[in-house]
């Protein structure tokens, strides 16, 4: 890992804490309120790469479970991994790894861009909307105690949300792709 990886690392880090600043919007039947800073998790997937990506929302983590209020809302501590949005704060690490990880099998030099659009949006669809769900909705369910199949549909209001969020990624990541390219060099 060079100063460039840490660089980037912390960067978005840091582009996680002011997505925060946009306030929360809670639901009355899910206790998880929906947020800009899940946006972080795709962006970080498709724009740095799958180990930056997850050492970013590790760094990310470590800052909320000192005490910083730097979740939307200005929550932090170690009480939040304890709630029902802790697995989706802990999955934001698997799924920006996964997120990465399809992005840099997906875009290689020399496809088109329509394919790299489709690239990003997939590899943000699947591993920011579907892996993070995979973590954080098992969670939801053990920690309230709610069956899972209703933490999962009540967990569907958030999907309108999130498919915006994997287009507002795409557009972001393919923008940064075709300028400056941080996806790691592939062998």
């Amino acid at each position: 890992m060079n100063t460039r990886d840490l660089v980037l690392i912390a960067l978005f880090a840091a582009i996680v804490v002011v997505l925060g600043f946009i306030p929360p919007i809670t639901l009355g039947f899910i206790p998880v309120p929906i947020t800009a800073q899940s946006m972080g998790v795709m962006l970080a997937g498709c724009i740095i790469g799958a180990r930056r990506g997850a050492l970013s929302f590790l760094l990310f983590a470590l800052l909320v479970a000192i005490g910083l209020p730097v979740l939307s809302g200005g929550r932090g501590g170690l009480a939040i991994f304890a709630g029902p949005s802790g697995g989706f704060i802990l999955g934001w690490v698997v799924a920006a790894y996964v997120t990465g990880l399809l992005a840099e099998r997906i875009i290689r030099p020399g496809i088109s861009e329509g394919r790299q659009f489709i690239g990003f949006f997939l590899a943000s669809v699947i591993g920011g909307i579907l892996v993070l769900y995979a973590i954080g909705v098992p969670w939801l369910s053990a920690v309230t105690g709610t069956p899972l199949l209703a933490a999962a549909t009540g967990s569907l209001a958030f999907i309108p949300g999130d498919f915006l969020k994997a287009a507002i990624a795409t557009l972001a990541a393919r923008a940064v792709y075709a300028g400056y390219p941080l996806l790691p060099a592939r062998a």
